[in-house]
């Protein structure tokens, strides 16, 4: 290898170290910006493009390919979802001091419940008694808190059918409102329900990559609120979620 081959990642590595602050971090910005447009168009497309096919074959193959195919179809779905938290994720990251304003929990939660139902047809949602009318601290990104709960009900569930029940009320005394997401799943041992929340946890050897979890915490802490895990009875975990009230 030529000299001037050899010299030539010096010369970067010099020209990376010669960047303000400002300006890596500018480059940091656009990289994580890239990547965001890359997960959100190309590798999306192309996953939804192998479900649509997938869909296709159905009425090609025989019983044993079907259970195959419905392998593709499940993973494929999951895929596509990960894109989405990612796409969530990455939108967090590149914010510049956004505030929280004030949001709607009652049209957020409903809108959510609706569309992960549609999404998960084999599942069974139940929404205890009505959404509080009430605005509670956060901003457009509020639903990804719930979509990801929401599947995570699901998709970790080892139950037929999974269950989810959902219920949301208000203390004006505390000011807070508590969102509660149960399931009839395995549930979450004790001394794993901190770590689960963890950036990159899998959490009882889950498939996800983790961060969807990650998200939720980050999101409900940006907005003053927490996140717990707590028994379900008789079995599976409930997600509860508070976050504080906007003032009148």
């Amino acid at each position: 290898m030529s000299e001037e081959a050899n010299a030539k990642p010096d010369r970067e590595a010099d020209a990376d170290g010669d960047l303000s602050p400002e300006e890596r971090l500018k480059r940091q910005r656009d990289d994580l910006q890239l990547l965001n447009q890359v997960m959100r168009h190309d590798i999306r497309n192309d996953l939804q493009l192998v479900g649509a096919y997938a869909e296709l074959l159905d009425d090609h193959v025989d019983e044993e390919g079907k259970e195959y195919l419905d392998v593709i179809k499940r993973n494929t779905e999951s895929a596509v979802s990960l894109t989405t938290t990612v796409r969530d994720l990455a939108e967090v990251m590149l914010r510049e001091d956004a505030e929280p304003s004030r949001v709607s929990l009652d049209r957020v939660l409903s809108q959510q419940v609706e569309e992960v139902r549609s999404a998960y047809s084999e599942a069974v949602f139940t929404v205890e008694g009505s959404f509080p009318e009430a605005d509670v601290v956060g901003d457009e990104m509020l639903s990804s808190v719930f979509r990801n709960l929401l599947r995570n009900a699901v998709q970790h569930n080892d139950e037929t059918p999974p269950k989810v029940t959902v219920s949301a009320t208000v203390d004006e005394a505390d000011g807070v409102a508590e969102v509660r997401i149960a399931d009839n799943g395995p549930g979450i041992p004790e001394d794993q329900r901190d770590e689960i929340f963890g950036k990159g946890e899998k959490g009882l050897d889950s498939p996800g990559a983790g961060i969807g979890l990650y998200l939720v915490r980050s999101l409900v802490e940006i907005y003053g609120g927490d996140a717990r895990i707590e028994d379900n009875e008789p079995k599976g975990a409930v997600f509860v979620v508070r976050l504080p009230l906007c003032d009148a």
